[in-house]
C-alpha cells in the first residue's frame, strides 16, 4: 500500500470515527457552530506537565463542511483501560493525539489540576519530558481511546 493511500485511508477512518462521536445522530448543524477545544499537555520550564485548552480552528467549505488541519500522523492505535486503572506519574511515550471513544477518565497535571475526559475529548500529548501526568479511568466502564501518532519533523 503506498504512503499516499495509507495516509488517505487513515485520514478517512479518523474523520469517520471523530465525526460519529462529535455529531450526534439526528442533529443538524446550526448556522453558527460553537467553538471546539482540545486539551494540550506540555512540559513547562519548571519540568512539570501543564495543560491548556486550545481552540480547534476550522476553515474552508463553509459552516456545513469546515475542515481543521491537524498535524500529520504516522499511525493509529486503539487502547482499552479497565475501570479503576491508574497510570501514576508518566510522560507521554511520543507526541500524539488521544481521543476518548468511550468511558471516562481524569488527567492530573502540575499543581493537582484535574481534567475530566469523556467521549469525544481530544488530548494533544506533548509532555514527553519532565515529571509527566497521571491518568485515571473513572466509572464502571472501560475507557477506550484512539491514539494518533504524530509524525516527527521529518514527516516519519
Amino acid at each position: 500500500m503506498t504512503r499516499e493511500l495509507l495516509a488517505f485511508s487513515l485520514t478517512f477512518t479518523i474523520g469517520a470515527i471523530v465525526g460519529h462521536i462529535a455529531i450526534p445522530r439526528g442533529s443538524v448543524m446550526a448556522q453558527s457552530s460553537k467553538p471546539m477545544f482540545m486539551t494540550r499537555l506540555y512540559t513547562g520550564a519548571d519540568n512539570q506537565t501543564h495543560s491548556e485548552e486550545v481552540e480547534v480552528k476550522f476553515s474552508g467549505g463553509g459552516e456545513s463542511n469546515a475542515v481543521s488541519k491537524m498535524m500529520q500522523v504516522t499511525g493509529a492505535e486503539l487502547h482499552r483501560a479497565a475501570p479503576g486503572r491508574v497510570s501514576d506519574w508518566h510522560r507521554g511515550p511520543s507526541h500524539r493525539y488521544v481521543i476518548t471513544l468511550s468511558g471516562r477518565g481524569e488527567l492530573e497535571v502540575a499543581g493537582g489540576k484535574k481534567i475530566p475526559v469523556e467521549p469525544g475529548h481530544i488530548e494533544l500529548i506533548e509532555d514527553t519530558t519532565g515529571k509527566g501526568h497521571i491518568t485515571k479511568v473513572i466509572g464502571a466502564e472501560d475507557r477506550v481511546t484512539l491514539h494518533l501518532l504524530i509524525a516527527d519533523k521529518a514527516g516519519r
